[in-house]
């Protein structure tokens, strides 16, 4: 059985038991039971009604939250349209010779990369090093896109993926515990919304099951996802 410090036990009595918050009430919640130093990050996690094993019903995309992630990511963009991306905003920008240095200098200095199709053929050849570390573009998520300064910029501007797994659930960024509570809440409503709205026409029964947040090391809180 796992065990809890002095810190987040002292935080767990904040909690009320078996009580389901309102969004804004968790937001401002989420503020006094972090436990940690940092500046932790906040984070919706669901559990959703979903047979993950039908194709169908697999969750996958990303989106740009309302207020931002609180967090400034690397972005490395592999194009042609090299102007283009360095004019959006990418940290750092190439095509070959980005692969090459990935795949000859073990080199992962980003968060994310961006891609354009053309780019692909070369990208792919990387799929054994950068798919088990999830940095593989992807149409779904927006990271393969003949736009490249348009996708350069959602991910600058806040924009979060999300993926159910295999026991369907689903875990998305919301921002930082030293956001204003509004916008916390802003944030998680967005998530909600997002969640609900992309339900698959397929599933039957319950859809989503529990939804908590939780900040990094800390304990988490039921949400009622009914407005």
């Amino acid at each position: 059985m796992r065990k809890y410090g002095k810190k987040y036990q002292e935080a767990q009595k904040l909690v009320e038991a078996g009580r389901s918050y309102t969004v804004a009430e968790a937001s401002e919640l989420i503020k006094k039971v972090s436990t940690t130093k940092f500046d932790a990050t906040v984070s919706v996690q669901f559990n959703l009604g979903l047979d993950v094993k039908q194709a169908d019903q697999q969750l996958r995309g990303a989106f740009v939250l309302p207020n931002g992630t609180g967090k400034t990511r690397t972005v490395l963009a592999i194009t042609n349209k090299i102007d283009e991306a360095k004019a959006a905003g990418a940290d750092f920008v190439g095509g070959k010779d980005m692969c090459e240095k990935i795949k000859n200098e073990n080199w992962f200095g980003f968060d994310v990369i961006v891609a354009t199709p053309d780019m692909m053929g070369e990208l792919g050849r990387l799929g054994k090093i950068l798919g088990p570390k999830g940095l593989m573009p992807n149409p779904k998520t927006g990271t393969v896109s003949p736009n490249i300064a348009s996708a350069i910029k959602e991910i600058k501007a806040g924009k979060v993926e999300y993926r159910t797994d295999k026991e369907a659930n689903l875990h998305v960024i919301a921002g930082k515990v030293s956001f204003e509570t509004e916008k916390l809440a802003e944030n998680i409503q967005a998530i909600i919304d997002l969640v609900n709205r992309i339900k698959p026409s397929t599933c039957k029964g319950t859809y989503i099951k529990n939804c908590v947040i939780a900040s990094t090391m800390g304990p988490s809180i039921k949400v009622n996802t009914i407005a």
